[in-house]
């Protein structure tokens, strides 16, 4: 029955995360203003892959469990779905309700200019077939990409 599972297992073509952000990740983010995050919707859902060995069939199920994010200036957040998407319907002001960061400081120091900010998507399987079921937790696939942080200083004139 392993090798069935392993098969089914491996069968599975679970997709590379698509980091987005808000502001868009391509523009620069601004220090104490809040980053929402969020992965693509397509690369957060439920995949499946079949195998079969000797008359046995198994299939298996992934299901993404959570994403991790690295920040790029030591913070981390961890989010238990792929995120909200920003929209205008929100204040530009307001928090990410689920998976956001608020950056303290520049990344002008940082290697090219910008933070490297990573995402793990850990991804739990179940699995079913010839009578039996069971759970291989822990697959992980990530992706990064490079957000600039910059500081936005006041001028008050009279």
């Amino acid at each position: 029955m392993e090798v069935v599972v392993q098969r089914a297992v491996k069968q599975l073509k679970l997709p590379k995360p698509v980091i987005r952000t808000s502001p868009r990740e391509d523009f620069v983010q601004v220090v104490h203003v809040p980053t929402w995050m969020w992965l693509e919707r397509s690369t957060w859902g439920p995949v499946s892959a079949s195998a079969s060995v000797e008359g046995v069939t198994v299939t298996a199920t992934a299901r993404p469990r959570k994403a991790v994010w690295s920040m790029g200036e030591g913070g981390q957040v961890v989010c238990l779905g792929p995120g909200t998407p920003y929209s205008d319907a929100y204040d530009a002001k307001v928090s990410s309700p689920d998976c956001g960061y608020t950056y303290r400081r520049a990344s002008v120091s940082s290697p090219g200019g910008a933070f490297t900010v990573s995402v793990q998507v850990t991804w739990d399987v179940e699995w079913h077939g010839g009578g039996q079921a069971g759970v291989v937790p822990g697959l992980v696939m990530t992706a990064q990409r490079q957000l600039v942080v910059d500081e936005v200083q006041a001028v008050v004139t009279r």
